[in-house]
């Protein structure tokens, strides 16, 4: 059997890793070369860090890893430190590293299992046969700045996984839309010079003041690298009024703007321009599985509507999509072969379907800010339910667990889960774009 990867970010790479491991042809493409930028908090919790040590990839301190303690929020005039729980099913650390260096630690890691990373491979879109099945892809070759060589290549393969991110092209390439009626947020982040690069807490903002004391749409995140600098940027969900119409490097120029001056957000300590990426939230596209193709990660929409994170899924449903292939591979028959790729779905779809589902609801309810002041002034006064609300919103929890558990586990059986395999239907039938205007221009 031959599996080809459509991406070499945490979904792509972590799933060649576990099928290098199980012995089975694995080739990644990826259209850009190593080292390279992404947009993203570089931020990863627990349950991220979990799947790091499920494929034993190295995250030493002197390699450049940095541990977090926690979570530190802050909104309503208070400041809470929530330390990562001690569980048994999770590590009780995140980390920081940025994606320059995480992204390429696992392509390499994939790459000493046995898989094959080819870089300047830019996907053009699936190939299928007569039947609609997806047979393999076809790729544009590109050169070192990344212009086309005017070399084509096709890939043929018995199973497609299409982990190209929030841009989707595989998945677009065989008419899946992204659904409408899921969650979309948009990030922005930009580095600063810092004294603060050293933090070992994630600084959540759940309020974003302006220099005015007004307060601006979004939430906002101060993450510390250690090499100097610190990862500052804001997210806003759709379900805002101000999605998709603002400025959003200009709200994120006003944030700072606000910060105390020792802390360095200022533009001569700027490294780099204020980039932005969409957050495809919550099965946002599906079905995440069609014929002769898998979709992992951001690809299916696989964000949580909670709190923007997206690493930790990708990781999973690479590992998920792997053992489908796994199982595939032992089937008698073709007609066994698919039927094992066919459950994948049904695998997402149990793991998240309810969370997600809590998180579209709690998007739509921190869209009117009425809603969203009355639960930072409760939560910010009690810590232990803000503990709880963290584990929740991180989908951190043990099984059975304790009290605070069961009563998460118990929130999530009440709840419908997500339908992830139908075609949208939801879909106005034209192509989207990513990311609104404003958010896609660098400064």
């Amino acid at each position: 059997m031959t599996v080809v990867i459509v991406g070499a970010g945490p979904a792509g790479s972590t799933a060649a890793w576990h099928l290098a491991q199980a012995g089975i042809e694995t080739v990644v493409l990826e259209k850009t070369h190593f080292p390279r930028e992404k947009v993203c908090g570089d931020g990863l919790t627990p349950r991220a860090v979990r799947e790091m040590q499920r494929i034993g990839l190295p995250h030493e301190v002197d390699a450049g890893w940095r541990r977090m303690k926690g979570l530190r929020l802050i909104a309503a005039g208070r400041t809470v430190e929530v330390p990562w729980p001690e569980l048994t099913d999770f590590p009780d650390y995140g980390l920081v590293r940025t994606r320059l260096g995480f992204d390429e630690a696992l392509a390499r890691h994939a790459e000493a299992a046995g898989a094959t990373v080819l870089t300047g491979h830019n996907v053009l879109g699936a190939e299928r046969d007569d039947a609609g099945r997806v047979t393999g892809v076809r790729a544009a070759v590109l050169d070192a700045d990344g212009r086309r060589t005017g070399e084509e290549r096709r890939f043929d393969a018995d199973v497609v996984l299409a982990a190209d991110g929030n841009s989707a092209r595989t998945a677009l390439s065989v008419g899946l839309e992204r659904r409408e009626d899921r969650p979309l947020g948009v990030a922005v982040r930009t580095y600063y010079t810092s004294p603060r690069h050293e933090d070992d807490w994630m600084e959540g903002w759940l309020q974003l003041p302006d220099a005015a004391g007004r307060p601006l749409p979004g939430y906002g995140w101060v993450f510390g690298v250690g090499d100097g600098t610190s990862n500052v940027g804001l997210g806003i969900l759709n379900s805002s009024k101000q999605f998709g119409r603002i400025d959003y490097r200009q709200v994120l120029r006003e944030w700072t703007a606000a910060m105390p001056a020792e802390w360095g957000y200022r533009p001569e300590n700027q490294v780099g321009p204020i980039r932005g990426a969409a957050l495809p939230m919550g099965f946002n596209r599906t079905p995440h599985a069609v014929p002769g193709m898998l979709l992992l990660g951001d690809a299916g929409g696989m964000v949580s509507p909670f709190n923007g994170e997206g690493i930790s899924y990708a990781m999973e449903s690479a590992r998920f999509a792997a053992e489908r292939i796994v199982d595939a591979l032992a089937a008698p028959d073709a007609a066994g072969r698919d039927a094992a790729l066919a459950t994948y779905p049904d695998v997402i779809r149990g793991q998240w379907g309810s969370h997600f589902q809590l998180g579209a609801l709690f998007a739509r309810l921190i869209g009117h800010p009425q809603v969203m002041n009355a639960a930072l002034r409760t939560g910010m006064s009690a810590p232990p339910l803000l503990r709880m609300v963290v584990r929740m919103l991180a989908n951190l929890t043990d099984h059975p667990g304790g009290l605070e558990d069961r009563a998460i586990h118990l929130l999530e059986r009440l709840t419908p889960p997500a339908s992830n395999q139908l075609s949208n239907r939801a879909s106005t039938g034209r192509r989207p774009a990513s990311l609104p205007q404003k958010a896609r221009v660098e400064a």
